[in-house]
């Protein structure tokens, strides 16, 4: 239910930025960038992709943050009660966007959602907590199955909902900040709210208290430069590499459909239920069966080269349907190597750093995502798509070869 509410929002960012664009500081701002580009004669930019880049950025620098805390905090007092604070945290950032009447405001709400969602880590860890190692990719394929549902389910709402302006019928509640997107903020904190519920209520803590470790909470830049074991480490490297292109393209997509084939929020919505479908038939079927078959690095690697071939089709893509053969291969590559990369980690940890060292593993996939989008949308707004996702594939190839080099994980 998390990623319903937080991917919700997806198919919306182009049509978002470009309301609040149109009064106020990003008005501002935008004309600014405008008349640059006008002034160095760089002609005509697509200028909501670069403020779609920062905001998507400022959301990841806080996970980046605030991911090894709550891994550690919950490595100390357990899954649940970490659990609860954050989808209760995540429930205020959404009801705060729907009475975000200035961009100004969404700022504060996307702020206080990026530092709640590092609870991914403490999910992810939970699921950790009741696998053996020997069903340890069944389970984080479990997960990744959860996430393709969710944005299956969250850029479907969205897109649908976006129809639906509060301020076409009640023009004067634009006084309490309602704003067109008002109804999919409010949806998305009933969801968030039901996920708190449902913690309170049936989440068994995971963690037992004679395996709870006294690791006390780190700086997270000092938990970059924390002695993890080798393999650890190498499989870090290898997923923040690929997490670096990947963001970049994952974030700008919507903005590609909307800039190239004019598409709408309900356009891009399909095609980001397109994707999750895909995510969950991989990473709740396929994933199970290949990774002990194969082992986790050779589905891992394959994956990384699949999402590369996809990177090259989005940015030569001259229709929709080969713009969707580029999708396919895209998902369905993230669909093997993402909950394959996640199990490496765990299974490289002992039971008692489970928390802490997927939470580092988050945190990178984080520092990442708030490099990734900020650079690729600027290289989106000055040199165009094309050149973007071909530069994707490229760094998306480094990463094939790192994870190729991988030590095979013991399960004993």
């Amino acid at each position: 239910m998390d990623l319903v509410g937080f991917s919700i929002i997806f198919p919306l960012f182009p049509a978002i930025l470009e309301h609040y664009g149109q009064s106020g500081i990003l008005q501002s701002l935008t004309q600014s960038l405008d008349a640059f580009s006008e002034a160095t004669g760089a002609g005509e930019r697509f200028t909501p992709v670069l403020f779609g880049g920062i905001l998507g950025s400022l959301y990841s620098i806080l996970q980046f943050f605030f991911a090894p805390i709550w891994g550690n905090l919950s490595d100390k007092f357990g899954r649940r009660p970490i659990l609860l604070i954050t989808t209760l945290g995540v429930f205020a950032s959404y009801a705060l966007w729907g009475f975000a009447g200035s961009f100004l405001l969404l700022v504060v709400a996307r702020f206080i959602g990026g530092c709640m969602s590092g609870n991914i880590s403490v999910a992810t860890a939970a699921v950790a907590d009741v696998t053996t190692k020997e069903n340890r990719s069944k389970g984080m394929g479990m997960v990744g199955a959860a996430f393709g549902l969710g944005f299956i389910i969250g850029p479907a709402l969205g897109g649908f909902c976006s129809r639906y302006n509060l301020l076409e019928t009640h023009p004067e509640w634009e006084a309490y900040g309602i704003n067109p997107f008002s109804v999919v903020a409010f949806i998305s904190a009933v969801i968030a709210l039901l996920n708190f519920v449902w913690v309170k209520l049936r989440f068994a803590e995971s963690l037992p208290a004679e395996k709870r470790g006294q690791v006390p909470t780190r700086n997270p830049i000092a938990r970059l430069r924390e002695k993890l074991s080798p393999a650890i480490s190498k499989t870090n490297l290898t997923y923040f590499v690929f997490m670096f292109a990947f963001a970049g393209m994952e974030f700008t997509l919507t903005f590609l459909g909307a800039n190239r084939f004019g598409f709408t929020p309900t356009q891009n919505a399909w095609m980001m239920v397109f994707v999750g479908f895909i995510l969950v038939l991989v990473q709740g079927g396929l994933v199970r069966r290949l990774a002990p078959k194969l082992g986790e690095r050779r589905v891992a690697t394959t994956g990384l080269a699949l999402v590369s071939v996809g990177l090259v089709i989005l940015g030569i893509a001259p229709s929709v349907s080969i713009l969707y053969l580029g999708l396919g291969f895209m998902a369905f590559g993230m669909g093997l190597c993402s909950p394959t990369l996640t199990s490496l980690v765990s299974l490289f940890a002992s039971e008692s750093e489970q928390g802490r060292a997927l939470g580092a593993f988050r945190s990178i996939g984080s520092l990442a995502r708030a490099i990734g989008p900020i650079l690729a949308s600027f290289v989106f707004w000055w040199y165009g798509s094309t050149l973007l996702y071909i530069g994707g594939a490229a760094i998306t190839v480094i990463a094939v070869i790192l994870c190729s080099r991988l030590p095979n994980p013991s399960k004993t």
